[in-house]
């Protein structure tokens, strides 16, 4: 059995998955099949020692362990009808179309075992943060293959498939807004006095340093937080700024904000939205 993997689609999110997964050495180059009606990404791919076709039939019958559906919601009917093609193909099919179900998926492909998951794009530095649920159809070897494939780039999440929403708007959507943290922390610095390119370099540190003691120590933020700010001293006057700006509530608006965009995508009304969610 070769194990390829297929991806349906070959934008920034596929392709920040595929090569993590390549540095991770999980798979080689010639074990990557994918599918593109973009002639720039078919190149990219074969650049990297990928196969690329146009032809999703192509793709899914050489692709016979996995295959990621990372198309645009609006394609994913008709990407599911070239899966179905391929009868041969026993591959588990993982898909990254936001706000498409389960049972969306499993109604276009009946029988077939369905993933949906939500990463990000860290991923390509193999720092992803994704949530998962899994289809009516799968094993629990299916969902051991998810994982091994998901932490080979970050860390990964089994979810409730309603709660893939809020996954989508915390991590899914969330590195925009640490870049934006990052870049504001670094317009401070430079407002400060120090050079651009120093100020974002300690900017950046700061914010990975930070998680890196909130992932290995266990503990509480606000534990962390309060461990910096020493009575009178400058921290507490920072954090003040942050509280007298809205920063926290911005930041929570943010991802509740984006989290009920991908319920409207997924064909949730508002009322629903707001009835059932409370958003």
């Amino acid at each position: 059995m070769s194990s390829n993997i297929g991806t349906i689609g070959f934008g920034m999110m596929a392709t920040s998955l595929i090569d993590g997964i390549i540095a991770k050495e999980i798979r080689s180059p010639n074990q990557i099949w994918t599918s593109d009606v973009y002639a720039p990404a078919r190149e990219a791919a074969m650049k990297k020692g990928y196969h690329a076709t146009e032809n999703n039939v192509e793709l899914c019958t050489n692709s016979d362990s996995v295959i990621f559906l990372a198309v645009k919601p609006n394609c994913v009917h008709s990407a599911c009808l070239d899966i179905m093609q391929a009868k041969d193909s026993g591959a588990l099919i993982i898909s990254i179309a936001a706000g498409v179900t389960l049972e969306t998926l499993e109604k276009d492909m009946p029988g077939r075992r369905v993933v949906r998951v939500m990463p990000n794009t860290p991923c390509l530095v193999g720092e992803a943060a994704s949530g998962f649920a899994m289809g009516t159809n799968c094993t629990n070897d299916d969902r051991v293959l998810v994982k091994s494939l998901l932490n080979a780039v970050g860390v990964s999440m089994e979810v409730d498939e309603y709660l893939l929403n809020a996954v989508t708007g915390l991590s899914g959507s969330g590195p925009a807004y640490v870049f934006q943290f990052i870049e504001a922390l670094s317009d401070g610095g430079v407002r400060a006095g120090l050079p651009r390119n120093v100020a974002t370099m300690l900017a950046a540190q700061t914010v990975k340093g930070a998680a890196e003691m909130v992932l290995k120590t266990g503990k509480h933020p606000g534990e962390l937080k309060d461990n910096v700010t020493s009575p009178g001293g400058t921290t507490i006057a920072g954090v003040e700024a942050l509280e007298k700006g809205g920063f926290r509530a911005a930041t929570i608006s943010a991802v509740t904000s984006a989290t009920k965009r991908s319920m409207q995508l997924g064909g949730l009304s508002d009322e629903i939205i707001h009835n059932k969610y409370g958003l």
